[in-house]
């Protein structure tokens, strides 16, 4: 700031102004070193779910897998509580150096934020680094429902006189229970919720015969695939899923139809791109090894690793589908 006659202050001598100038390529070189010198030091990544999830084992497997290739361990930190707003937020806070990063899912991304008043802002608050890959959900039914089709299961529930009950997984807000709410509004079709604490509990009555139908996570379905009890009907992505191929996806029913769960890794804004990069280029690295396509397949994984340019629009895209769903569903936002 001048004085009246121009002149600067003396509190602002043209040393000190002289020395910030100076300053500056200084701290942007020093921050280019730490850039370049990463990682010198164990790297925390937070899943914002307990260990033993689906999710928590995806995030494991690249957490070992980028153990290995960056010379530093990659630590899975399990911060739970609040539907993973924790943990998200925990991350979105942090430094950004590399050393704090997010195992994201659909649910913290594009599912919470649009049935919470988030901290965080899923766009704004992050630099996506790669996408890991998707898991549909399954379309199942009791082996007694007459129907060996999505088509010829949708009749039969038309035909009935009362709207047929089916498994609400997991509460309203959940993967589970929107995909649903996706699906019947596609089908035209009206159905009745019963909800359960988990998808796990609603096969389980899927298979006794409680319920008729549910959607359930792939893995869990893949392990129940040659019970004579159930009968799987459609997976809920855009194509088939390599994990079951020979099971048609929704899509090939209903044109356009798509609702999936994906996981992927996510820094605070602000961390320097060449971190990005590199953990963005031994993700896609990784999708592309046999041995571990293999593994990701056992565990119900498509890859979709992409880079961050390409996950960022996914995450964009995929916030107006779940919006969508949580209207059908009727969902109330929590303050």
């Amino acid at each position: 700031m001048k004085n009246q006659a121009g002149n600067l202050p003396s509190s602002l001598s043209r040393r000190t102004v002289l020395s910030a100038a100076l300053a500056l390529p200084y701290l942007a070189t020093a921050r280019s070193a730490r850039a370049d010198n990463w990682p010198d030091k164990p790297i925390k990544l937070l899943v914002p779910f307990a260990a033993g999830g689906n999710i928590d084992v995806n995030g494991r497997l690249m957490a070992a897998r980028l153990s290995e290739v960056l010379g530093q361990q990659m630590v899975v930190e399990n911060r739970v509580g609040g539907s993973g707003i924790i943990a998200t937020d925990a991350v979105a806070r942090s430094t950004p150096d590399g050393y704090t990063l997010l195992w994201a899912s659909t649910n913290v991304m594009s599912i919470v934020p649009n049935t919470t008043k988030t901290p965080y802002d899923p766009v704004k608050d992050f630099a996506p680094i790669s996408a890991l890959g998707s898991s549909p959900q399954v379309l199942l039914v009791n082996s007694k429902v007459p129907a060996k089709t999505v088509a010829e299961f949708v009749a039969y529930a038309k035909a009935q006189k009362d709207p047929l009950p089916y498994g609400g997984g997991g509460g309203a807000g959940s993967a589970s229970n929107l995909i649903m709410a996706l699906f019947l509004a596609r089908a035209e079709l009206k159905m009745t919720s019963v909800g359960y604490r988990g998808t796990a509990l609603a096969l389980t009555d899927v298979i006794g015969g409680q319920i008729p139908t549910t959607f359930v996570p792939i893995l869990e379905a893949y392990a129940q695939r040659t019970n004579p009890n159930i009968r799987i009907l459609g997976v809920s992505g855009p194509k088939r899923s390599a994990s079951m191929p020979d099971v048609p996806a929704i899509a090939e029913t209903y044109p356009g139809f798509s609702a999936i769960s994906w996981t992927g890794m996510l820094a605070p804004k602000g961390t320097p791109q060449p971190i990005i990069d590199r953990l963005s280029s031994e993700m896609i690295k990784a999708t592309k090894d046999s041995k571990f396509l293999s593994v990701l397949q056992e565990a119900g994984i498509d890859p979709i690793a992409e880079g961050p340019e390409k996950f960022a629009e996914m995450i964009k895209s995929e916030l107006p589908v779940w919006a969508k769903a949580v209207d059908i569903a009727g969902v109330k936002i929590q303050q």
